[in-house]
């Protein structure tokens, strides 16, 4: 009785694992169309608004949804006094500690550090520029995570459940 009771245990525990690496293949476009929607509102924020960055930050993170609600908020809190920090710094510190809430991978982080450099040390038309560059490439980077989805979210939760049955074939 014990080891059916184990045994279930390792299969639901693949199983869960399958599952949960599912989740990060249709959560990674759903998080870059955020981005992408967050940006958007970034431009008009700097283009039309003459919002200064901390409180045009601030603003879309509270528009946006978890996690870059978050990533948005923080940024804009080390933008703001008592840090002061450069978008560029402000960027790079939110991304290394909490990128690893998001689905996104490297290349969405390279795009936004490479954004952050010109982020408040240029002019609005640079910038937009900038941020224009910025959206097309997330553009593509969402429809080969579409892509990804299609190809490997279900053989994730698949190979999830059969390499729990393979772990207690091989220890039964």
């Amino acid at each position: 009785m014990l080891k059916l009771f184990g045994a279930v245990l390792i299969v639901l525990a693949g199983t869960l694992a399958g599952f949960q690496r599912a989740r990060q293949y249709a959560d990674r476009p759903q998080h870059i169309r955020g981005l992408i929607a967050a940006l958007q509102r970034l431009e008009t924020e700097i283009m039309y608004g003459f919002t200064p960055l901390p409180e045009a930050m601030r603003r879309i993170g509270l528009q946006s949804r978890e996690p870059l609600k978050w990533f948005f908020v923080k940024t804009a809190e080390e933008m703001s006094p008592p840090h002061d920090r450069s978008a560029q710094d402000a960027f790079q510190r939110v991304m290394e500690a909490h990128w690893k809430t998001t689905a996104m991978k490297g290349t969405e982080k390279e795009i936004l550090r490479q954004l952050s450099c010109t982020l408040g040390t240029s002019d609005r038309t640079n910038q937009s520029t900038h941020i224009a560059l910025a959206l097309q490439q997330l553009k593509q980077e969402e429809t080969m995570a579409r892509e990804d989805q299609g190809k490997y979210e279900k053989m994730s939760k698949s190979l999830g459940l059969l390499l729990g049955a393979l772990i207690v074939i091989l220890i039964f």
